[in-house]
């Protein structure tokens, strides 16, 4: 096997707003380069993960290697990685930008640039990264090639005149687009005499042959039989098989300085491996590590317990796992009063929340319990102590409270002008603080608005797409905290506190949600032995009381005719039967009362 000249090596990733057709701009291009036979083609090859296929989306960043013979007569080897493009998944772009020299930045030609296309641009600028335009969709009828030209020279500052025009789905361009990764886009630095440096950018757990290691070789070589250590911690491991993506794992007998891999050495544990560590060998080591990547910080917050209490340590097992294959979310121990032993876990995104819950569920066979998302507050207390929580049950007591800071946010959110009064009065509603609006041309324009994050957490994203027939487009940074009115509301049932049902709002919605929790609670809690009293509280004041009525058996069956008196017996013998069942009886709360707050939103009546 020989080595690839590292001026013929090319790295590049493609980028885009969700939904513009960077998956099957990818299945073109294993198609051309021959990577990838007709036979075992399909649609989103570079998606392995059932979630992906059924969702039609993106979440994990995929790398494939493919050997192009260009009109020069060159043979060139390409690293292609394929990124998500939805806005919870933006820290798996900036891992694989990092593996990469450039990019393919894709632009709907229906749709123009989005909110997402904008953010994704900009952190390809940052990290140096050569930019190609491709206008994608040329196929359509309502496809405008000039207006996305336009928008590519006035919105994002590009030259148009590289933009390549193509059709993922019927191949128009696909040769177009390689020749143009080719021509523009730099080969790696060549760092082939140096001591081994190589840069993890992703990782995942095998049963069978433990932790694989997927990595960009930056200096120097790797090879089986190698020793080499991680900079980070110093541990050492023996290279036991090294390999490129093809788009399986296939063996090779080394990888060089500008190659995009895989290695496995025996690496049991999982603490062993950090995304954005540095490998090195052992007896010719590297001086300095690689700028590995910035640690993330989750924004929404949620418990999470298993159903059955003895799948907790299988709960544990599951997270750490996945954790090396995702290492955007945060886990903590947690314990509920109501739920019992469980975690507190930290995500991007309330998209991303959901795709953890479920590949938990089917990747681990585990059937879990979600409460009410949330987002960290910070809070000064009356003696100057100042701390964060993550969750309503830790929020003292209003008496000791000095001030509550909440996230806030500025989002773009790019719509038709025709919907424009729609988002605005979208965002009031949301607590939203209005920035600017751009006019990109005379029928899109962007909106740029302050808000709570907790505001946007829960529904705004599918709002927006709704209110805008699927033209609005989000994209948020936090920006900063700030103080604001917020209250604790509580959920008692018979006088008891429910902890995973306690949530912070705003005081001026607190009584409207109390109202609405406890109407949709007194649907879904089913009936019990005894009446069940549904109060909302907000510190020690009760606001709403529902009221979930006793089932009643017929006691007086059996007496026909006779004494009232008898009748009233076993009556008086029943309410004392209640009584005491009442004081010994906890009440069966289901799954969906925990989620019933993300169904209560603006447009209950």
């Amino acid at each position: 096997m020989d080595s690839t000249p590292v001026k013929n090596i090319r790295n590049f990733c493609i980028i885009a707003h969700i939904d513009h057709g960077k998956s099957t701009l990818a299945d073109r291009l294993l198609q051309f380069t021959g990577t990838v036979g007709d036979r075992e083609m399909k649609e989103q090859t570079l998606d392995s993960m059932d979630l992906e296929r059924e969702r039609g989306i993106t979440i994990k960043s995929a790398a494939v290697r493919m050997d192009y013979t260009a009109d020069d007569g060159e043979t060139y080897t390409l690293h292609l990685i394929d990124t998500p493009g939805h806005v919870d998944f933006s820290y798996e772009v900036e891992r694989s930008l990092a593996a990469c020299e450039g990019a393919l930045l894709i632009v709907d030609a229906a749709q123009g640039v989005e909110a997402q296309t904008l953010a994704n641009m900009y952190k390809a600028v940052n990290q140096d990264l050569e930019l190609i335009p491709v206008i994608n969709k040329i196929d359509l009828p309502s496809a405008d090639i000039d207006m996305a030209k336009e928008q590519i020279e006035d919105v994002l500052g590009l030259d148009s005149d590289l933009a390549v025009e193509a059709s993922a789905k019927t191949g128009i361009g696909t040769k177009d687009v390689l020749e143009a990764v080719v021509k523009h886009i730099p080969a790696p630095i060549d760092g082939r005499g140096k001591p081994l440096r190589a840069l993890i950018f992703d990782a995942q757990y095998d049963s069978y042959r433990g932790v694989i290691v997927y990595f960009r070789v930056v200096d120097g070589r790797i090879e089986p039989g190698m020793k080499i250590k991680m900079m980070s911690n110093g541990e050492k491991f023996d290279v036991t098989e090294v390999g490129a993506f093809a788009p399986a794992m296939s063996p090779r007998k080394f990888l060089e300085a500008g190659e995009v891999g895989y290695m496995t050495c025996s690496i049991k544990t999982l603490e062993s491996t950090t995304i954005g560590d540095t490998v090195t060998t052992v007896t010719n080591p590297a001086e300095e590590a690689l700028e590995g990547y910035e640690e993330v910080k989750p924004v929404v917050f949620c418990g999470m317990y298993p159903a059955l209490a003895n799948d907790f340590s299988d709960f544990r097992d599951a997270l750490e796992k996945l954790r090396l294959n995702d290492a955007s979310f945060t886990y903590q121990a947690d314990s509920s009063d109501a739920l019992g032993l469980g975690f507190r876990l930290g995500f991007l995104g309330l998209l991303h929340m959901e795709i953890i819950q479920e590949r938990l569920e089917r990747e681990f066979g585990l059937t879990l319990v979600t409460t009410v998302p949330n987002v960290s507050y910070t809070i000064t207390q009356t003696d100057g102590n100042v701390y964060t929580i993550e969750n309503a049950s830790k929020m003292p007591a209003v008496s000791e409270i000095e001030s509550i800071e909440e996230p806030f946010i500025e989002a773009d959110i790019m719509c038709p002008t025709e919907y424009l009064s729609t988002v605005i009065e979208m965002c009031k509603k949301k607590r939203g603080i209005h920035v600017r609006v751009d006019y990109i041309d005379s029928r899109r324009c962007m909106a740029v608005y302050q808000m709570p994050l907790a505001e946007i957490v829960m529904d705004f994203y599918d709002k927006l797409k709704s209110y805008t027939r699927g033209y609005g487009s989000l994209e948020y940074r936090i920006i900063d905290k700030r103080a604001g009115n917020l209250v604790r509301l509580d959920i008692l049932l018979n006088g008891e506190r429910v902890d995973a049902l306690s949530c912070i709002i705003h005081r001026e919605r607190a009584v409207w949600t109390g109202k609405m929790l406890s109407a949709k609670l007194q649907k879904l809690i089913p009936r019990q032995q005894f009446e069940v009293a549904i109060q909302a509280a907000i510190g020690g004041k009760i606001i709403v009381r529902e009221t979930v009525r006793a089932m009643r058996k017929n006691v007086t069956a059996k007496c026909y005719g006779g004494d009232i008196s008898r009748k009233r017996k076993l009556l008086e013998k029943q309410k004392a039967g209640k009584k005491r069942m009442r004081q010994v009886g906890s009440v069966e709360v289901p799954q969906e009362a925990f989620m019933a707050l993300l169904k209560v939103n603006e447009d209950d009546n």
